[in-house]
């Protein structure tokens, strides 16, 4: 079946929600809307409109006038198996001794691999993005010298590979927190997936603000694959959060935001480790 989107940004979350409120009394109506932060720290917010009939132009065009938001995008979505397509656009991802892969592809798997599965349709985080992959990867190198971390947090976890990869080399519990409750029910289904069960603690919370992670702290591996905003203002509260000599791996940073995310955390009291960038992102371990 043919589909149409219609796609637009805004400045800022308050008119994108009003937007997405409007375009449920359309005629012919939306079958789904959608409202995103666009990634890159620019504050801008993308609106999107589902159709399974070509929308009305015009009344898009009154309400992006309304909103102050850009002009609408509209696109015809010819009909695909959308299934085979993240199939085949999203292979496996080797990252050092870690494996992320579909269940699709459990057949290639290598025996001398840890195994992280993880559905392409399951949140944030499949492995393929630079942010994730980095953080694998930095992670990967600090195992390579020896370390094994005792009390480890993933802070927003998405599908928690982060706290999976470190439930495989820790002899302990990991924590897993996210702010969105849907990523959290996502987390606990991908642990058990995994055979993890009981070995990550899936949590919503807001950043370090929550009672579980008082308790808990202070860890000596933190993830925080984030955006630069959040990681900006969590610093000093992750700083008291990591044990002396822990290790905390933060990514979501664009590569021209590393610099000041970087300040940030060695004003806070880290020492930079290493800095890797894969595309347009950059990942960056710091140790207490």
């Amino acid at each position: 079946m043919t589909t149409w989107t219609a796609l637009t940004t805004t400045n800022g979350r308050a008119p994108a929600e009003d937007l997405a409120e409007r375009l449920e009394h359309l005629d012919p109506e939306a079958t789904g809307i959608g409202v995103f932060e666009v990634e890159d720290g620019s504050g801008l917010f993308e609106v999107a409109a589902y159709f399974t009939d070509p929308p009305d132009a015009v009344q898009l065009a009154v309400l992006a006038k309304i909103a102050g938001a850009a002009d609408f995008n509209i696109s015809e979505v010819p009909d695909e198996d959308w299934v085979a397509k993240v199939r085949r656009d999203l292979p496996p991802v080797a990252a050092g001794r870690f494996f992320v892969y579909g269940s699709h592809d459990a057949d290639k798997v290598p025996d001398d691999k840890i195994a992280l599965l993880i559905e392409a349709a399951m949140a944030f985080g499949t492995g393929h993005h630079g942010t994730t992959l980095g953080c694998l990867l930095a992670f990967d190198r600090l195992v390579d010298q020896g370390f094994v971390p005792q009390n480890a947090v993933d802070i927003g976890a998405g599908t928690a590979v982060l706290a999976m990869a470190a439930a495989h080399i820790s002899p302990n519990r990991v924590i897993a927190t996210d702010i969105d409750p849907t990523a959290v029910e996502v987390s606990i289904a991908n642990t058990v997936a995994n055979g993890l069960e009981g070995r990550i603690d899936s949590i919503v919370a807001a950043g370090f603000d929550a009672a579980a992670l008082d308790e808990a702290a202070p860890f000596d591996l933190v993830f925080a694959n984030i955006l630069k905003g959040p990681l900006v203002a969590m610093a000093p509260a992750m700083f008291r959060a990591t044990a002396p000599g822990g290790y905390a791996i933060l990514s979501g940073i664009l590569n021209e935001q590393a610099d000041s995310v970087a300040a940030v955390y060695v004003g806070a009291g880290y020492n930079e480790e290493q800095r890797d960038s894969i595309g347009d992102w950059t990942t960056i371990t710091l140790c207490k």
